[in-house]
């Protein structure tokens, strides 16, 4: 879990510290061949001209709205773009679908919609056990769009 409840300390330069070590050992974590591998599937997203969705809850969200944002318009290359969505940003659409179906189901009919063989879901979550985003990936399996999990911690459920 996230140790930073532990280390905040009213001494702003003894908290710093304290978090840029506790960063260290994250970063010391992060196998680079996953990075690699993250990479490889979403400029292959890019070469197949297929749609690359981004979803997440709360903060896992805005990351996904703002991986969407940087791949989709902050590359600047529109004669072979990534063609990007992120399903959380349309909050009519959200509230709508969880009141009518539930939250759980939030993400999965916006891939019933939008989604083909071929697209690629990428699910950001730092405990991996959403259920709108395991239901997603469950159903992405299905209909053979590609998943890749951005998580934390131990990866939880959807690392499966």
């Amino acid at each position: 879990m996230n140790q930073i409840d532990k280390i905040f300390t009213k001494d702003i330069e003894k908290f710093s510290k304290a978090y840029f070590d506790y960063l260290k050992v994250i970063f010391d974590k992060v196998d680079v061949a996953d990075i690699r591998g993250f990479v490889e599937v979403i400029l292959d997203a890019r070469e197949r001209g297929v749609t690359i969705f981004f979803m997440g809850n709360g903060g896992s969200a805005a990351t996904a709205s703002h991986f969407a944002n940087d791949l989709a318009f902050g590359t600047n290359d529109y004669i072979k773009p990534f063609k990007v969505m992120s399903i959380t940003d349309n909050v009519p659409v959200l509230t709508a679908l969880g009141n009518d179906y539930g939250y759980e189901d939030i993400f999965i009919r916006q891939l019933k919609v939008y989604g083909k063989e071929g697209d690629v879901l990428v699910g950001i979550s730092a405990s991996g056990n959403s259920a709108n985003l395991l239901s997603a990936f469950e159903y992405a399996s299905t209909a053979k769009i590609k998943t890749v999990a951005l998580t934390a911690f131990d990866g939880g459920k959807i690392k499966k």
